[in-house]
């Protein structure tokens, strides 16, 4: 079919846009308005998705179906709309670890296809090009290759087993995030004794370093809801290898200190690091 429907669960700021750009191949893009919030609404309305009443509408009308939500609903999701038997292509595009796809995977059998997929970037507004990964059947990875042709979400199939999009993401995840928790902890602790400063000069002497930046900390701290739960995915996934989560493990508790400031986009490096103080 060479305009599908697709149906897009729970448009947050990542979701939202990356349907936006399905759009440009898509005789259209539906998202459930119920039990969502205003700002779902608004968010839906600017990227010119198309509202349907019900959760049942929507997989009934949808031959793709993206999730991408937070990762901790996922598997709350995914059963939801397994137990309605859709039976188009169902992309798993949510930051959970291998095992949990594979789980999402075997509730679809055999009415639906699943792809595992992880989103690698920012949202695909104002310049900014994420890669969507994918892996599973390769008719279905075809087909979702061909929904973002030409948009700003590349995509790159890395296989025919579910789980290896979400090992890619989340092995990405561990550091980028990670990275981010030791700034803040870092300059917190620069800050305490009057040396802030000169630690970001010595950081900028080197390239790359996210330590001479460490403006990014208010936005990681607004972010911390989505990314606290991603880690604790990551860990577990480290765990299934063999590795140690532990660190992964702190991080996440790390962020969980700054889960009360969700999306505050007012927030700045002295507010972040004044709440990560509190106990």
């Amino acid at each position: 079919m060479d305009q599908p429907t697709v149906g897009i669960l729970h448009p947050g700021s990542m979701g939202a846009a990356v349907a936006a750009c399905a759009a440009t191949n898509a005789t259209a893009v539906l998202w459930c308005e119920a039990g969502r919030s205003p700002a779902s609404a608004a968010r839906a309305a600017h990227f010119g998705l198309t509202s349907v009443g019900t959760l049942a509408e929507l997989l009934d009308r949808s031959d793709i179906v993206i999730s991408l939500c937070p990762s901790a609903a996922a598997e709350d999701l995914a059963p939801d709309v397994a137990a309605h038997r859709f039976a188009g292509v169902y992309v798993e595009a949510n930051a959970i670890n291998p095992e949990r796809a594979q789980r999402i995977a075997a509730l679809f059998e055999p009415d639906a296809i699943v792809v595992d997929g992880g989103v690698v970037g920012s949202p695909p507004v104002g310049g900014k090009t994420p890669t969507l990964y994918l892996s599973g059947a390769a008719s279905a990875t075809e087909r979702i290759e061909g929904l973002f042709a030409g948009t700003a979400v590349r995509t790159a199939v890395l296989g025919t087993e579910v789980g290896k999009a979400s090992a890619l993401k989340l092995a990405y995840a561990s550091f980028q995030k990670t990275s981010r928790v030791l700034v803040a902890l870092a300059v917190g602790m620069a800050r305490e004794h009057g040396v802030d400063q000169e630690l970001i000069e010595v950081a900028s002497r080197r390239t790359d370093s996210y330590l001479a930046e460490p403006q990014y900390v208010a936005k990681a701290a607004a972010r911390a809801w989505r990314w606290g739960p991603e880690l604790e995915e990551a860990a577990d996934a480290l765990e299934a290898a063999g590795l140690p989560p532990e660190m992964l493990r702190a991080a996440a508790s790390t962020l969980a200190r700054w889960y009360d400031v969700k999306d505050n986009g007012e927030l700045t490096l002295t507010d972040a690091l004044e709440r990560l103080a509190q106990p």
